[in-house]
């Protein structure tokens, strides 16, 4: 994950069962989780990356060319914080998820990124996910349309441009051959060869140690070093704060803050994940010192909330029309007067 600040993410456990929506006002679909994840959240606002106790996984990076449309209320919606959470609640596979997405019923409504700075961006996002089978795919939405990518090939995403420009520039570079020279800026086009190259050169790894190291080394390659944000414009091209790695197969999910010189792990397990127990949260934020597996350092909180376009803190005012009007004492006490 690459970001201008520091996100302030968190890890938590949520268990099956959970009664969800994806609060957008009018039509927002409603859900209850099929299976337990563990996330990362984005201020514990929203559901950024994650892998559920069926081993599939899901992450969410910008995309400044991301177009959700504007919103059409005949459509079920769901504000882009909880899209991640949607597909790792409810779906067991990739092909799983692209069968029930694929026909574009469901609407990602976008909304202002959460931000410390004072510096607001739009919500341009696109997601990748992963499976215990090998399977994966990248939903793009172009134009107001989704896009996906879906096949065992498509298993590098990083951010611009729209991943058909991605797939032309990779294979020119595939052309050029990385053995003779590879393109090393931080530009997101170009961390994009790297790390194709470098996957399909990756060694046999002989466990799941050797595994997690290969995986990691890469994405390391394809990571950004801390600087400064240069261009408004652009606020994906900056430092990566965090990089995550799942084993699908044993259910283990592993994150690494570039604050800390540790790696930790969690393990899904059925008791944590189950529906019955508690949601729990694991304090990353300002806690560097942590180190190897967490899965018990978790402790129980109150669930966060997703934000979206029809938060309590944006004026009524501001509202979009497809949100449900709130009560305003001022604007209530007009109405009431002879």
């Amino acid at each position: 994950m690459d970001w201008y600040e520091d996100s302030k993410s968190n890890l938590w456990m949520f268990p099956a069962g959970m009664e969800r929506d994806g609060v957008v006002g009018k039509n927002s679909v409603e859900w209850k989780s099929k299976y337990g994840t563990v996330i990362a959240a984005a201020y514990d606002t929203a559901t950024i990356d994650g892998l559920n106790d069926q081993g599939l996984m899901a992450n969410m990076l910008f995309l400044a060319e991301a177009d959700f449309g504007e919103r059409d209320t005949s459509r079920e919606g769901i504000s882009w914080s909880a899209y991640i959470q949607y597909i790792l609640d409810n779906f067991a596979t990739v092909q799983e998820a692209v069968s029930a997405l694929e026909n574009d019923e469901l609407q990602v409504v976008s909304s202002p990124l959460p931000s410390d700075s004072g510096i607001s961006y739009p919500a341009t996002v696109h997601f990748s996910i992963s499976d215990a089978l090998g399977d994966s795919a990248i939903f793009e939405h172009v134009e107001g349309k989704l896009v996906i990518h879906h096949g065992k090939e498509f298993v590098v995403m990083t951010n611009s441009p729209i991943y058909d420009e991605q797939i032309a520039l990779n294979a020119y570079w595939e052309s050029v051959g990385g053995d003779a020279m590879l393109p090393g800026t931080d530009r997101a086009a170009d961390r994009y060869v790297r790390a194709s190259y470098y996957l399909k050169n990756l060694p046999t790894p002989q466990s799941d140690r050797e595994t997690v190291a290969n995986v990691m080394s890469v994405i390391r390659n394809a990571s950004a070093p801390f600087q400064e944000l240069t261009n408004p414009e652009e606020p994906n091209i900056s430092s990566t704060i965090w990089r995550t790695a799942a084993n699908h197969l044993s259910n283990v999910y592993y994150f690494e803050s570039t604050l800390s010189p540790n790696v930790i792990w969690v393990e899904l397990t059925e008791d944590d994940l189950k529906q019955g127990p508690p949601v729990k949260k694991l304090e990353l934020s300002g806690n560097y010192d942590l180190v190897g597996n967490v899965t018990g350092d978790f402790i129980e909180a109150e669930e966060f909330k997703f934000t979206g376009p029809c938060d309590e803190g944006i004026p009524i005012e501001d509202l979009p029309s497809f949100c449900f009007v709130r009560y305003h004492p001022r604007i209530s006490a007009r109405k009431n007067r002879p």
